[in-house]
């Protein structure tokens, strides 16, 4: 039997396949600092897990609607009102399997074949991919220095083929976190080109110092209405094996995603949307306890890499870090360099890459302080002998 072209095209997510080979190499009885997935490393608050048992102990463990349970999809539209400024309702909101559920839905509702779709570098790997296998037309768009929005370069890209764009903030991998006027900007170009746009904010309440997450649909009427947003409940609430996301936009996309998931996976699983909508509702205090110690580890880690001599702009906003690496690789580039780590250092680290920016590695800051030290005693002996062959 043939694979279709479709599944033919599509690759593994390189951070997974990463991950398991430090998984084997731990195994095996290396003592691996895996630097390389984006889980954090908390558990989900207690009332979560509460409502979890909770909703199993019932014994109504039921199908529910396939756009999700309306209490839930009443708090989502209730959340992103009060607190992103985003006005909703509950029928513009789908609740999904996870928040790549959302996204590879949205595409597949948005995306005709030959459709081009702008990634603003360095992207999430997984972007590049949904958009191929929804139909459409990679548009890489280099980022600044400091990994900020280049609009010239973003108006260089434009085609009378655009149709949309996907924008994370605050990014995987960098940090970065979009100011107000840089994301008035993008939309003021959206609307003069009639695209869409799809705002990953998974990482939305995961900001740091002066870093304020503002969400592209609460800046007017316009961008509510072409704007499709992207979140779910793995990193914030530390939820990523209860598989849960959400898609929020304009009703008739909405309706078009739950009926989508009618026919492709059915309805979200019912006990962790009950747990979802425990931690919506009571907003947990180990939330905000979670980002105070993400914040102290990005403090820590981002000196530690300045101190081993390594380019990089600070994160402010989800749990990585970006450095350039480039002056440190031999002929085989970044990805030589991640394999040297991992099989030399039992350090697993993401090559940039996979993100559409050679030269840079991505490091999580998802594990413990101590951890981290010791990822950076590894990394500097990896980048010493890449000075040593350079």
């Amino acid at each position: 039997m043939r694979l279709s072209p479709r599944a033919a095209g599509l690759s593994g997510s390189i951070t997974l396949t990463l991950a398991a080979r430090a998984r084997a190499l731990a195994a095996a009885g290396r003592d691996v600092v895996s630097m390389a997935v984006g889980e954090p490393d908390f558990d989900a608050p207690p009332l979560v897990r509460a409502a979890a048992h909770a909703a199993i102990d019932s014994g109504e463990v039921r199908y529910t609607p396939a756009a999700g349970l309306p209490a839930l999809r009443a708090a989502l539209a209730a959340m992103l009102t009060e607190r992103r400024g985003v006005a909703t309702t509950p029928d513009r909101v789908v609740v999904t399997h996870s928040g790549k559920h959302a996204l590879s839905h949205a595409l597949l509702a948005l995306v005709e074949p030959g459709d081009e779709v702008l990634l603003l570098l360095p992207a999430w790997s997984s972007y590049d991919e949904l958009v191929r296998f929804a139909g459409g037309v990679v548009r890489q768009v280099a980022p600044r220095a400091d990994a900020g929005p280049d609009f010239a370069a973003l108006h260089a890209a434009l085609s009378p083929r655009t149709r949309g764009i996907v924008l994370n903030t605050p990014s995987n991998p960098s940090g970065y976190v979009w100011g107000e006027a840089e994301l008035r900007e993008l939309m003021r170009i959206a609307r003069e080109r009639d695209l869409w746009v799809i705002s990953d904010e998974i990482y939305a309440r995961l900001v740091y110092g002066a870093a304020r997450h503002v969400s592209p649909a609460s800046l007017d009427d316009d961008a509510r209405d072409r704007v499709v947003i992207v979140d779910g409940a793995s990193k914030a609430y530390a939820m990523t094996g209860y598989r849960m996301g959400f898609l929020a936009g304009p009703a008739h996309i909405a309706k078009a995603v739950g009926e989508m998931q009618s026919q492709v996976s059915g309805c979200p699983n019912f006990v962790s949307q009950q747990a979802y909508l425990a931690g919506l509702v009571n907003d947990p205090p180990e939330m905000e306890a979670m980002r105070q110690a993400f914040d102290a580890r990005r403090v820590r880690l981002y000196t530690g890499l300045r101190a081993l001599g390594l380019d990089l702009v600070e994160p402010l906003g989800a749990f990585y870090a970006f450095p350039d690496v480039a002056r440190f690789t031999d002929e085989r580039g970044v990805i030589g360099l991640c394999e040297d780590a991992l099989e030399q250092e039992a350090l697993a680290l993401v090559p940039g890459t996979a993100f559409g920016m050679e030269g840079h590695v991505r490091l999580s800051y998802a594990l413990a302080e101590d951890r981290i030290d010791e990822a950076l005693r590894r990394f500097g002996r990896v980048l010493a002998r890449g000075r040593a062959t350079t």
